[in-house]
């Protein structure tokens, strides 16, 4: 799109003289921003080839609120050249998109040779520049989508094989920037681990970016952590200015499948580099006569006011773009959630129905039955022992009681049972779904099994109808994938990922199941996440309303490809309160509020202080109890009754959409610590506050943010332990709220209202 167009776009909708006038600083803020790019761009092609006749004029912009993208198409590739803001903040990138150079046919490099052969610029939200290469035939689509008017804007890359051969494509990287900074301009960068197996003592990680600074961070579906090794992370960074406003550009991939970043600097430059995980490598994924291999799509956007700022922008984005409409339509999302597990694996008809009687008293609004309900492992019936006549009148019970009904499965796995409608790893078919061959003697544990490559076609199809018949069969409201649903390496040679090499394939033995580390295990993992992916639109579609839970043992699988197919996360698998809001603290700085599941496990409480904090620890976000509520002591039970509708009526309006704000340093469990909603449209929030185990440490105050320094604001303590006060937003945001609480290990509610 040309400048022309981009003025006729802004006065296409002529109004009164103030809409003219914001048309009119339209105008002049795209005038500048052309002056500012050609500049740029003749800045680069000096650096770059010392000639300026080589530079091309951009083709196309990328427009919403929170930055316009300049791209073009360089001499040796396509380029986003400018990353602007509204507020005059602007990032060149030096970087041209690397297309590849060669693919593999029978054995032998072939040189690829691309040209432009269109480009699709109908408006400034949608952008595609189309490739080809001749010998062989393929076409390279290089895209860029800004579908919410605020937040970042995706990126894809596609490559699809038009030639008549099969063809080998190396490593197609998603994104790659290099942008430049003034000399000992101080930068900081942020990003997250997931809280897999339990929260490190780290979590969020806060870095400056020096000269030589250099770091990787990688995702996948299994999240081992392993001693003296990098924790894996949720995939995505910020990179902020370490002053005042602390401004700054965030880059993430949406997959879930083995994904790395990279962010060094260099002298002046940082370089970033996102996409699929390199190692083991080298990579390539086979492309038959027609196919197409998609880059893992990556989002950029910019933002100021530090990393609350950023996290703010981006939670609103994963609401209105990724998550689905229905699922936050839905006026009880985030849910409140008895689970059965506090009755464990031995969990049966009788325990059941007596629990979700007693959630109903306090006020519960789904009952989700967790593992112990089926026959085997891989043979998702009811078993017929604990549960004589099937899980539906469970849900029916569940129903009748106003309340909805999910369902634990671990739908990939392989076990031994025979029964019809097992999956058995000793029948031939399945064995050849498998990931690698097991030995005479191998067993399954309680409820984990061997891994199917759900990448083969045959084995999608089949545990695509097996999981509508779990959903259906067992009318479901709710359905939890937990286990290692996406697999990670393969040793077949005829599934429809690259083989692996046989020298260097491991198959590492771990809690009754293997799996394999081999070259081919991002291109694995690729094939295997898109059948899922494509499974579970294909439930969305046929059973609207049903809601999906990733667990994936507790935290391995947190990331924005998830979060696009699903509505919520388990963060983490160690569920006593510091870990709670541990993994709370750091998956908020990524993804909203209310898709951050805490479950809530027994811990011990002597007083009501104490059973409050416990409560609470897992009150900020989507709230799940793992507890046999019907061993609570009356006060317990009336305690919880009151949490519960409390956080139904003035919590849960601000999980869904307020503003989210780490007011304190990370939870460490011996000193205070607490997170802070305000919702500007609603002029409310609350502090959480939460006592460490310090004796003499009664007293903490919090910096508040987000409100307004002229207003005025009432802060009530929902427990009673200190007065209503009024004070000054600037007050409360520069001196901070005090809080009192006379008893270690124990919490309290602030809410916060502005004066009228």
């Amino acid at each position: 799109m040309n400048l022309k167009r981009v003025r006729d776009h802004r006065r296409a909708s002529p109004t009164s003289s103030a809409s003219n006038s914001a048309m009119m600083l339209g105008v002049a803020r795209t005038s500048a921003l052309w002056l500012k790019y050609c500049l740029s761009l003749f800045a680069w092609a000096a650096c770059t080839t010392g000639a300026l006749a080589t530079t091309t004029l951009p083709q196309s912009l990328i427009i919403n609120s929170d930055q316009t993208l300049f791209l073009t198409d360089a001499p040796n590739g396509p380029r986003l050249t400018l990353l602007d803001r509204p507020d005059r903040l602007h990032f060149t990138n030096y970087a041209i998109e690397n297309l590849p150079t060669a693919v593999k046919i029978n054995g032998r490099d072939v040189s690829l040779h691309w040209h432009v052969i269109s480009r699709s610029t109908d408006n400034t939200k949608h952008v595609v520049f189309v490739y080809e290469s001749a010998t062989p035939h393929l076409r390279l689509s290089w895209e860029w989508q800004a579908r919410g008017d605020h937040g970042p804007v995706e990126h894809c890359i596609t490559v699809q094989n038009l030639s008549g051969e099969e063809v080998w494509l190396p490593m197609v990287d998603s994104l790659r920037l290099q942008i430049p900074y003034e000399s000992g301009q101080k930068l900081r960068h942020l990003y997250v681990e997931k809280g897999a197996d339990t929260p490190s003592a780290t979590g969020t990680h806060f870095e400056d970016i020096s000269d030589g600074y250099s770091w990787t961070g990688k995702s996948s579906t299994y999240a081992f952590p392993q001693p003296g090794e990098a924790r894996e992370i949720i995939p995505a960074e910020f990179v902020f200015d370490a002053e005042a406003p602390q401004s700054g550009w965030y880059a993430g991939i949406e997959f879930s499948g083995r994904t790395r970043i990279s962010l060094h600097r260099t002298g002046n430059t940082v370089e970033t580099v996102l996409g699929l995980n390199p190692e083991p490598g080298p990579f390539r994924t086979r492309l038959a006569p027609g196919e197409k291999f998609e880059t893992p799509t990556v989002f950029l956007g910019t933002f100021t006011g530090g990393p609350d700022g950023a996290a703010n922008q981006l939670h609103t984005w994963v609401r209105n773009v990724l998550g689905n409409p229905g699922t936050w339509r839905d006026p009880q999302y985030p849910l409140t959630v008895n689970n059965s597990w506090g009755g464990g694996m031995q969990v049966n008809e009788a325990i059941a129905l007596r629990m979700i009687a007693d959630a109903k008293q306090l006020g519960f609004e789904m009952f989700h039955v967790d593992a112990g309900w089926f026959r085997g492992v891989g043979d998702w019936y009811a078993n017929p022992r604990k549960f004589p006549h099937g899980l539906a009148p469970i849900a029916d019970a569940a129903h009748k009681q106003g309340m909805r009904f999910g369902l634990w499965v671990d739908w990939t796995q392989a076990g031994l049972d025979t029964q019809p409608g097992a999956l058995n790893v000793r029948d031939p078919k399945v064995r050849d779904w498998l990931v690698t061959d097991l030995a005479p003697d191998w067993k399954p544990e309680e409820f984990k099994g061997e891994t199917v490559d759900l990448g083969v076609p045959a084995a999608h199809d089949y545990l695509e109808k097996e999981v509508d018949r779990i959903i259906t069969d067992n009318h479901l409201d709710m359905l939890e994938h937990d286990g290692y649903l996406v697999a990670q390496g393969c040793i077949r040679r005829d599934h429809p990922h690259a083989p692996p090499n046989q020298s260097t394939q491991k198959v590492i033995h771990d809690s009754g199941f293997d799996f394999v580390m081999a070259d081919n295990a991002t291109d694995v993992s690729y094939h295997a996440v898109r059948a899922y992916y494509d499974i579970y639109a294909k439930m969305r579609s046929e059973h609207p309303g049903l809601i999906f839970e990733v667990c994936n043992d507790g935290g391995r699988m947190v990331d924005f490809g998830s979060a696009a197919h699903a509505d919520y996360f388990s963060i983490t698998d160690t569920y006593d309160p510091l870990s709670n809001r541990r993994a709370f603290y750091d998956t908020s700085y990524m993804l909203p509020p209310a898709m951050l599941e805490s479950y809530v496990e027994k811990w011990p409480t002597p007083n009501t202080d104490n059973f409050l904090y416990m409560l609470r620890s897992g009150l900020m976000g989507w709230f799940t109890i793992m507890i046999d509520t019907t061993a609570w002591t009356p006060e317990q039970h009336e305690t919880a009754k009151i949490a519960i509708a409390l956080y139904k009526e003035r919590i849960r309006p601000l999980i869904r959409d307020a503003q989210l704000y780490h007011v304190s340093m990370r939870p460490d469990g011996v000193h205070w610590d607490g997170m802070q909603y305000w919702d500007p449209a609603r002029k409310q929030g609350v502090l959480f506050a939460f006592r460490g185990t310090i004796d003499n440490e009664d007293n903490h105050t919090f910096v508040l943010s987000g409100l307004d320094t002229t207003k005025r604001y009432r802060l009530h303590c929902n427990d009673g332990s200190a007065p209503d006060r009024t004070a000054e937003g600037g007050e409360l945001m520069m001196r901070g709220a005090r809080v009192h609480l006379a008893n270690p290990l124990s919490s309290e509610l602030v809410f916060i209202e502005e004066a009228k």
